[in-house]
């Protein structure tokens, strides 16, 4: 197995751990490659490459990054507190470095440098290091952290504006499980919310797991919507089957007086959640 093939292996890995975003993931790459390899994996990703030696003369902005991925890269103090700056709050730096054991020294060079929320972790059968670690958020607010996310997509879009490739919907699941106790005996339905209109309901429909979950929190508090436990993520070719109308990314005040319904989607239809 040559040394590409290898690393495909563990940017796997590393897409395990890529954080939630808006419709677009802004990706720095740092080595050059894994930002292809990601792309592969994932469709929604948008990513650029810096070598670590340019990161202190570009013209790189704060806050504009939601991940940064480093394969086989040295990453010492300067480097660490360049990325820092780049990510968004509550942005991802993953690294991982293909030889070598896990070390006291991971963490404490992550947190020394300002990184929370740090794993540390073998990358792959025990083989190769994975390092993870956030920038902090601005807010201990859940649901504003969520919202920051979210505010990166328009409100209210038609469907035919949005160049996205997924769609995302909120999901009623019967039965609801986690997937460790379902059984075989267990036949699995999704209803998705939608508010009624007069010839046929109209599903809500949203440009990202973020969007979703920052429409969800705020209603479902006002006790407006219940029983919500999964965000669907569909294609856009799958979407286009769909037999009722959809309103995009809608806003709390645009439905303040809308009355919820829901219909039943095939659960078969959705992708594999990435996020």
């Amino acid at each position: 197995m040559d040394a590409r093939q290898v690393q495909r292996y563990f940017v796997a890995v590393m897409a395990k751990h890529l954080p939630p975003s808006a419709s677009t993931l802004r990706l720095l790459d740092l080595d050059g490659s894994s930002g292809e390899m990601l792309a592969d994996l994932r469709a929604d990703l948008r990513s650029f490459h810096l070598e670590p030696a340019s990161l202190i003369s570009s013209a790189i902005k704060p806050n504009s990054v939601d991940a940064v991925v480093a394969y086989d890269i040295d990453l010492n103090d300067t480097v660490l507190r360049r990325l820092l700056a780049a990510l968004r709050p509550g942005g991802r730096l993953i690294a991982l470095q293909s030889s070598g054991s896990v070390s006291e020294e991971h963490p404490r060079l992550l947190t020394e440098n300002g990184y929370i929320r740090i794993l540390v972790e073998p990358a792959l059968d025990g083989l190769g290091v994975l390092l993870r670690g956030e920038k902090p958020h601005l807010t201990a607010d859940t649901v504003e952290r969520v919202q920051s996310v979210a505010r990166a997509d328009e409100d209210a879009l038609g469907l035919e504006q949005y160049r996205g490739r997924y769609l995302h919907l909120l999901i009623q699941q019967y039965p609801n499980k986690p997937a460790w106790k379902l059984t075989s005996s267990d036949t699995i339905t999704w209803r998705a919310v939608a508010i009624e209109r007069a010839k046929s309901p109209v599903l809500l429909v949203f440009s990202s797991l973020p969007k979703a979950v920052g429409f969800m929190q705020p209603i479902v508090l006002a006790g407006r919507l219940a029983d919500i436990n999964k965000v669907g993520k569909f294609r856009r070719a799958t979407a286009a089957a769909w037999a009722w109308d959809a309103i995009l990314n809608p806003t709390l005040t645009s439905l303040a007086s809308a009355r919820f319904t829901a219909v039943e989607i095939d659960p078969a239809t959705a992708e594999a959640p990435d996020e």
